[in-house]
């Protein structure tokens, strides 16, 4: 694996470790609530983290694939 691809896993790997601490987090507070993000309003739940845990645990099987 190429320096770049090595870096990006990395990043993604730490975005993995955060968005799991969130997600725990919010789960033991039973906290829901909502965040404009652009336009729109969104509910920020722990459901919301563990979706961008799996995208980006998806994100860096497909490039440890690609070598």
């Amino acid at each position: 694996m190429d320096d770049s691809k090595r870096h990006l896993v990395q990043f993604l790997e730490k975005e993995i470790r955060t968005y799991k601490a969130l997600a725990r987090f919010l789960e033991k507070k039973g906290i829901e609530e909502r965040a404009k993000v652009g336009s729109r309003k969104v509910l920020m739940s722990p459901t919301y983290y563990k979706d961008r845990m799996n995208e980006a645990k998806g994100l860096v099987n497909e490039i440890r694939k690609s070598n």
